[in-house]
């Protein structure tokens, strides 16, 4: 446990971080599940619009060092690509 005042205070800072952290990955990964749902349903609409509004939760996350630079991007490429695929 913290003893000096200053490791106090980081360890509140640390704890409001992390549940910060926490919402901004749930929300990436949530808008992520909704595009797979739409391409699951073959919904081609639904899924570009999911996509449109994931591709900004996922940039976001980016540069909030959630997720890494490279993996955004990856994510993002990878999506795109499976609804360009669809029928």
């Amino acid at each position: 446990m913290a003893s000096h005042k200053s490791a106090e205070k980081r360890a509140r800072q640390t704890k409001r971080r992390t549940a910060v952290n926490t919402a901004r990955r749930s929300r990436v990964r949530g808008s992520i599940k909704k595009v797979e749902e739409a391409i699951k349903a073959g919904d081609k609409k639904a899924a570009a619009d999911a996509l449109r509004a994931a591709q900004r939760e996922i940039q976001r996350g980016a540069a909030k060092h959630i997720v890494t630079k490279n993996a955004a991007a990856r994510r993002v490429s990878r999506l795109v690509a499976r609804i360009k695929a669809m029928a």
